[in-house]
């Protein structure tokens, strides 16, 4: 009789597995934001920042005091092609410069930090925006990347890459004369597999003929559940997969 009062009080105060809030697979964007707002913080203020590839110019309001200036090529209208991953609207704003990232007209050590956010995999020849980067930096400035480490197709057809690994900037950059100051993983492999999964339900209402049945939909949350859990235990597993790599490095 006991146990099974006890029993009926841990399933009263303890949540079950479909009600407790599961954050597998959430936390990419949210990470990136922090980090990429700290890094800032640390720029001394009047500091000529570029933020190259600036997209709709997310990170801007964090620049408030530097003097910023946004870059990007400024043919994506958030339709692409009508494949794979877009956005349907975008609204980037007055660019300050429009050209080529490759080839932006600034003068040689014009800035004192540059910052290029979920650039890379969009660029044909991302190695040779590292070398104009360079370029474009003073002695001493700063160098700040974020892109994936593994992507699904998006804002095709410019997509020329999936991701990056930490061994790419740490071949590139040492070549181009940086010292890095910090490649910080964000996420882990259980994190990733997470965040695929909670893509499950759009991409198959898309290529699939027909909707997924709620016992699928109950199999996709209780391996988030399993993932989420398997998250809090990890280590290293950030070795072999994560959402992508944060890059800090100072030029030589």
């Amino acid at each position: 009789m006991i146990s099974t009062f006890v029993d009926r009080v841990r399933k009263f105060i303890t949540p079950r597995e479909d009600q407790r809030k599961i954050t597998c697979g959430t936390t990419n964007k949210q990470v990136r934001d922090c980090w990429i707002r700290e890094v800032l913080n640390i720029i001394p203020p009047g500091s000529r920042i570029l933020d190259a590839g600036a997209g709709e110019q997310q990170y801007k309001h964090y620049c408030s005091h530097l003097n910023y200036v946004s870059q990007d090529f400024g043919r994506y209208d958030g339709k692409g092609d009508n494949t794979a991953l877009q956005t349907d609207s975008w609204n980037q704003g007055i660019i300050d410069i429009i050209s080529d990232i490759t080839s932006i007209p600034e003068p040689d050590a014009s800035f004192d930090a540059v910052m290029c956010t979920e650039v890379l995999e969009h660029l044909p020849d991302p190695v040779v925006a590292l070398k104009e980067f360079k370029r474009l930096l003073k002695q001493g400035g700063l160098i700040i990347i974020t892109a994936p480490f593994c992507s699904l197709t998006h804002y095709s057809p410019f997509h020329f890459s999936t991701g990056f690994n930490r061994y790419f900037y740490i071949h590139w950059l040492d070549k181009f004369g940086f010292t890095i100051l910090e490649i910080k993983p964000n996420g882990n492999y259980f994190e990733y597999l997470g965040q695929e999964l909670r893509r499950i339900d759009s991409v198959a209402s898309r290529y699939l003929d027909k909707m997924l049945y709620k016992k699928e939909r109950r199999a996709v949350r209780t391996l988030l559940g399993a993932l989420d859990r398997m998250s809090q235990s990890d280590t290293q597993s950030q070795e072999i997969l994560c959402f992508g790599y944060h890059i800090l490095a100072r030029k030589d």
